[in-house]
């Protein structure tokens, strides 16, 4: 009977049993550590994740300033993707496409980082950077819609010191309502001094409609131009100079546009800030935006549409007819360049005028002690 309770099988010994004592204080103290730990690491994450959308957010704010107003990120991908697809000899493409495609390249010159960081990301992911890159933009262009809006009621009211002066406020009273503001936004080839043409503006009668197949006034140097050399001036204008200040460099810089730069000449050779004077294209258009009465940024004011306004501007610089056409591209930029970040004269600088200078006078004084030292011993 005996060998018979000894041949069933015992139940093995149970998990608790085998188990060294630990006190229930020491299990919990560990037990809240791991969770720390795993706090810890889940708070790094969303702290990179912020970091993230951030970044993301804050280099946005340069599509809208350096490399396209309106255009979207999505169709300006969408255009390269099209073009690697396409065989050598198919050529046919249209103004848009190319437009679409100089915005991409744009955009790389920009955000060097982009092209490949997009290539190598998931879906869902690269969906998110493109919105947080969108918001960004969209950001940037309402800080600089804003920011003109009461600066340039002070440059108006200062220069032209119209009757009633343009309300900073109130928008409503801006465009074609004010003489001051009239007058800059009046296309060239109209006179908006004579009360005929004012009035035929105002009531958008027929041959005084504004569209944006007119260059308004307020792109050119004093306000006036040529009708047999419309190019003679044109993006020369004061305004232009002080709200590409304003945005790019500083408000305060607006005031001083009078000389050759403000003194910043280490700036001139900066690559973003060479990026941002190409991009005074987009300042022509808010600076449009900010003269007129138009509340909210939208892309057709009346007869008036922003959009191939802009690209009427890009054109002329991007797409010149010719090379005299260029080289007076390249001339106006070379003005912009020595206006907005002066010009460097440290290539002028002879060796005996560098000699004098006190950095290199006392290290030929030192230089000399230190010798006479050593002939001393």
């Amino acid at each position: 009977m005996s060998q018979a309770v000894a041949d069933v099988p015992q139940p093995p010994e149970s998990s608790q049993s085998l188990a060294v004592p630990t006190s229930e204080s020491a299990r919990q103290k560990r037990k809240i550590a791991a969770l720390e730990e795993k706090l810890q690491v889940l708070e790094q994450g969303h702290a990179v994740k912020i970091r993230e959308i951030n970044y993301y957010m804050s280099t946005g704010r340069a599509i809208r300033r350096i490399v396209s107003l309106f255009d979207t990120i999505e169709d300006m991908i969408c255009e390269n993707d099209r073009r690697c697809g396409l065989n050598d000899e198919d050529d046919n493409v249209t103004l848009d496409q190319e437009r679409l495609q100089r915005g991409y390249i744009a955009l790389n010159h920009a955000l060097p980082w982009f092209h490949s960081q997009a290539s190598d990301m998931e879906n869902d992911d690269c969906v998110q950077m493109l919105k947080k890159l969108r918001q960004g933009a969209d950001a940037a262009r309402g800080d600089d819609t804003s920011k003109l809006k009461s600066l340039i009621a002070d440059w108006v009211n200062r220069e032209f010191k119209p009757d009633p002066p343009v309300d900073p406020e109130d928008k409503h009273c801006r465009g074609f309502v004010n003489d001051g503001c009239g007058k800059l936004l009046c296309p060239t080839e109209l006179d908006w001094n004579n009360p005929t043409v004012r009035a035929g503006i105002r009531d958008r009668a027929d041959g005084y409609v504004v569209t944006e197949m007119s260059w308004p006034l307020f792109l050119y140097s004093k306000y006036s131009a040529d009708q047999d050399n419309l190019e003679d001036g044109l993006f020369k204008s004061t305004l232009l100079l002080q709200a590409f200040k304003a945005i790019f460099t500083s408000p305060s810089s607006a005031k001083e546009v009078g000389g050759d730069g403000d003194g910043t000449n280490v700036i001139e050779n900066n690559r973003r800030a060479m990026k941002d004077l190409n991009s005074g294209r987009k300042v022509k258009t808010h600076l449009r935006f900010a003269l007129s009465s138009v509340t909210s940024w939208r892309s057709v004011d009346g007869d008036f549409d922003y959009i191939p306004f802009w690209q009427n501007i890009v054109d002329f610089f991007e797409r010149p007819p010719g090379r005299v056409a260029q080289r007076k591209v390249d001339q106006l930029l070379a003005w912009w360049t020595r206006k907005v970040f002066g010009t460097s004269r440290r290539a002028e600088l002879t060796d005996g005028a560098k000699a004098k200078m006190s950095v290199n006078a006392l290290a030929m004084q030192r230089a000399r002690l230190d010798d006479a030292l050593f002939d001393s011993d």
